[in-house]
C-alpha cells in the first residue's frame, strides 16, 4: 500500500526493505537529482579541493568531477540528475554528500530525497564536515587519506592516490584496509613478516572495538564475517581476542614509477566523529622528500588531466 513521504509532499511511494535499510520507491520523482545538480554548480572546483583548469563554460563543478569526487561514474551521475536512477545506496548518497560539501541539514535532506532514513547513531560515521572538508583542502600538496572507524576509505585526495594508487575503481570490502591487507591488495607498502603481523594484529584489535562501539551496523558486520568465513590469518586472530591499536609508523613503498621511499604515516582523529585522518609525509631536504614531490606533481597532472 503507497505511503505519504513526510518531507516530499505530493510524492507517493512504497516502502520496502533493502540490506537491512529502510527505502521508499518514488514514481517519477526527479527531486534528488535537481537537489545534486543545483549543489552541484553552486560547488567550485578550488572549494572541492581541484584546480579550476583555465576557462570553464560551466558554473561550479563537471559531472565529471563530481563523478570523480564521489568516487561513482560519470554516466550514472547523468542519470541521478535525469531521474532516471532511483533508489541510490546509502553509500551512494553519503559519497555524494561528501563531494557536494553538504552541511548536515543538507545532507540529511539528501538521504530524505533518496527515500532512506539517514544513518544513525548505531552506525560507523561517515559525515566529513565542511571544516573539516576545509583543513584536507589546505593539506593538497601531502597525501592523505580519510577512514571511517572500520577502516573503510571514505576519501583520498589526489597526492595520495598517485601515491598508493587511484582508488576511484575500488568498491565494496575493496575500499576497507583490514580486507585489502589480509587478501595482500595494499601490495605497494614493503613489509616483513614481523612488520605484517603487527599490523594485522592492530588492524583487528580496532575492528574488534569498532564492533563493539557499534554492533548493530549491517555494513561492518558482513565486513566481519565475510573476513571470519574467507580469511583464516584474520578468523585466527579474531578469535584470540588481539589487543593493540593502529600506530604512527615508517612505512615504505615501492611506487611503480619512483622506486622506493620511506616515508612517516601518521593517523589522526578528528574529535567527536570517530575518523582517522592517514597522512604521509618526508624528512625535508631527504631523498624521499623529493621523490614524493616528483610523484604529487606527476600524478595530480595525471588525475586532473
Amino acid at each position: 500500500m503507497a505511503s505519504q513521504a513526510p518531507w516530499l509532499p505530493g510524492n507517493a511511494g512504497t516502502r520496502r526493505r533493502r540490506g537491512g535499510e529502510d527505502i521508499l520507491d518514488f514514481v517519477g520523482t526527479k527531486e534528488f537529482g535537481q537537489a545534486v545538480r543545483r549543489w552541484r554548480e553552486r560547488v567550485s572546483p578550488e572549494a572541492a579541493g581541484l584546480s579550476s583548469g583555465g576557462q570553464r563554460r560551466v558554473t561550479g563543478l563537471r559531472r565529471e568531477e563530481l563523478a570523480h569526487l564521489a568516487g561513482i561514474s560519470v554516466d550514472y551521475v547523468i542519470r541521478l540528475e535525469q531521474g532516471r536512477a532511483t533508489n541510490p545506496s546509502v553509500q551512494v548518497v553519503e559519497a555524494l554528500a561528501r563531494a557536494l560539501r553538504l552541511s548536515a541539514a543538507e545532507r540529511r535532506h539528501l538521504f530524505q530525497l533518496g527515500g532512506l532514513q539517514p544513518p544513525g547513531p548505531e552506525c560507523v560515521p561517515a559525515y566529513l564536515t565542511p571544516s573539516v572538508q576545509r583543513l584536507l583542502d589546505r593539506m593538497a600538496g601531502t597525501p592523505v587519506a580519510v577512514f571511517d572507524a572500520a577502516w573503510t576509505l571514505l576519501l583520498a585526495n589526489q597526492p595520495y592516490a598517485a601515491l598508493m594508487g587511484d582508488p576511484a575503481g575500488w568498491h565494496g570490502h575493496e575500499r576497507n584496509a583490514v580486507w585489502r591487507n589480509f587478501f595482500g591488495l595494499n601490495d605497494r607498502v614493503r613489509h616483513t613478516p614481523e612488520s605484517r603481523h603487527a599490523l594485522e594484529t592492530a588492524l583487528v584489535a580496532d575492528l574488534r572495538a569498532t564492533a563493539a562501539r557499534y554492533p548493530a551496523d549491517p555494513r561492518l558486520q558482513r565486513l566481519v564475517s565475510d573476513l571470519l568465513s574467507q580469511n583464516e590469518r584474520f578468523a585466527g586472530l579474531w578469535h584470540a581476542a588481539v589487543a593493540g591499536h593502529h600506530e604512527a609508523a615508517r612505512k615504505t613503498i615501492d611506487h611503480p614509477g619512483a622506486g622506493a621511499l620511506t616515508l612517516d604515516c601518521d593517523v589522526l582523529t578528528v574529535s567527536g566523529s570517530d575518523l582517522r585522518i592517514m597522512v604521509y609525509t618526508a624528512e625535508p631536504g631527504s631523498e624521499d622528500a623529493d621523490r614524493l614531490a616528483l610523484i604529487t606533481v606527476l600524478g595530480t597532472q595525471s588525475l586532473v588531466g
